[in-house]
C-alpha cells in the first residue's frame, strides 16, 4: 500500500507537469496544480466510503463486520501514508515553486529600478558625453586590453556534482514541517500498532490504558464534521469566482478522474500479474480507489500558508468535489465489478 501511494503521487506529478506544459497558466499555480494532481483525498473519503459499503446487507466483499474491520484498517493506513506523503513531498513542492516566484518578483523588480535609474543618470548625462568623452570607443578599448583574461572553467569532478546538487534538495527541503500533527500521529500509530506489548497496553477492551484508545477514538470521530467543515469554508470561497483558467480546471478534472484512475487499474493488474498483491478482493477495491479520488484538503491549507493561489485552489476544489460525487460512484462500481 505504501508503493501503491507513491504511484499515486508520483503519476499524478507527471501527469500535472504536462498539464502545465499543455495549458501554460499563471507562474504562481504551478505548484498548485502539481500538488492537486498528486495528492487525493485518502483518508476523509475512504473512511466515508468503506463504511457505506460493508455496512450494506447484500455487500460484495463478504461478512459485514469482517469487511468494516479489514475495510477500516486500509482506510485508516491509507490515511496516515498519505498524510506523511502530502506534508514531505507536495509540501516541499508548493513552497518551493512560491518561493521562486517570489525570487522572480524581488529580481524583476530590482532590475526595473536599475533600469530607471540608468535612464535618469543618462539623460542627465547625455548632453557632457561627446565634448568629455570624444575618444570612448579608443577608451573602452584600452581598458579592454586590461581587464584580465576570463581562466577557464575547471572540470568539476561528477562525485562533487552529486554532492552539490544533494546539497541544494535538503537545503530547499523543509523537514520540520515533515513532522506535522497528522505525520506525528501515523508514526505513532504505526509504533504502537507493530509493537506487540505496547499495543496490549493500550488497545483493547481489557488493556490497561484503554481510556487511551477511547480518547483518541472520539477525537477521531469529531475530525469528520471538522474537516467536512473546513472543506466547506474553502469551497465557499470558489463560489466568489477568481481569474482560474477554465482550462487549468478542466485539465486538473481529467487528471484526477479520467487518466489517473486508468493508469491505477494498469498499476493494480501489473502488481496483481507479478503476485506483488495477494487476492483479497477488497485490499484491491481500496488500492484502486486510492487514484479516483478528488484533491487532498490539506491542499488548501498548505495554499494559505504560502499565500499562493488561495481563490484558484477554491475554485479547483468547488469543482472537483462537485464532480467527486458522479465520478467516485461510477469508478467504485467499475473496481467493484473488477475486482470480483
Amino acid at each position: 500500500m505504501p508503493l501503491n501511494i507513491l504511484c499515486t503521487f508520483i503519476l499524478g506529478s507527471a501527469l500535472g507537469w504536462i498539464l502545465i506544459k499543455m495549458t501554460r497558466p499563471p507562474k504562481h499555480m504551478e505548484g498548485l496544480i502539481l500538488g492537486c494532481c498528486s495528492a487525493g483525498n485518502l483518508g476523509n473519503l475512504l473512511i466515508v466510503i468503506i463504511p457505506a459499503i460493508c455496512k450494506e446487507s447484500g455487500n460484495p466483499f463478504g461478512d459485514s463486520d469482517v469487511c468494516y474491520q479489514y475495510g477500516m484498517a486500509y482506510a485508516a493506513l491509507s490515511m496516515a501514508i498519505g498524510a506523511v506523503f502530502i506534508w514531505s513531498y507536495v509540501y516541499n513542492i508548493m513552497r518551493i515553486s512560491s518561493s521562486r516566484i517570489q525570487k522572480e518578483d524581488n529580481t524583476g523588480n530590482g532590475i526595473n529600478i536599475l533600469k530607471a535609474s540608468a535612464e535618469a543618470s543618462e539623460s542627465r548625462t547625455d548632453n557632457f558625453s561627446e565634448t568629455l568623452n570624444p575618444t570612448k570607443d579608443a577608451t573602452d578599448d584600452a581598458y579592454t586590453l586590461l581587464l584580465p583574461h576570463a581562466k577557464p572553467e575547471e572540470k568539476v569532478s561528477i562525485s562533487r556534482k552529486i554532492k552539490h546538487h544533494l546539497g541544494v534538495i535538503s537545503s530547499n527541503l523543509n523537514f520540520k514541517a515533515m513532522f506535522a500533527p497528522s505525520t506525528l500521529g501515523a508514526i505513532a500509530g504505526f509504533i504502537i500498532g507493530v509493537i506487540s506489548p505496547m499495543r496490549n497496553f493500550i488497545i483493547g477492551s481489557s488493556a490497561p490504558l484503554h481510556v487511551v484508545e477511547e480518547s483518541v477514538f472520539m477525537l477521531g470521530d469529531a475530525a469528520v464534521p471538522t474537516l467536512t467543515l473546513i472543506m466547506g469554508a474553502n469551497l465557499l470561497k470558489g463560489l466568489k469566482g477568481s481569474t482560474t483558467p477554465v482550462w487549468t480546471v478542466v485539465g486538473i478534472v481529467a487528471v484526477r478522474y479520467i487518466f489517473l484512475p486508468l493508469l491505477g487499474v494498469a498499476v493494480v493488474k501489473g502488481a496483481i500479474h507479478f503476485s506483488l498483491v495477494h487476492s483479497d478482493a477488497l485490499y484491491q477495491f481500496v488500492l484502486l480507489l486510492q487514484y479516483a479520488l478528488p484533491p487532498a484538503m490539506n491542499i488548501g491549507t498548505i495554499a494559505q500558508l504560502f499565500g499562493a493561489g488561495e481563490s484558484e485552489c477554491s475554485v479547483i476544489m468547488l469543482w472537483t468535489y462537485i464532480l467527486a460525487a458522479v465520478a467516485v460512484t461510477l469508478w467504485s462500481t467499475f473496481f467493484m465489478w473488477l475486482v470480483l
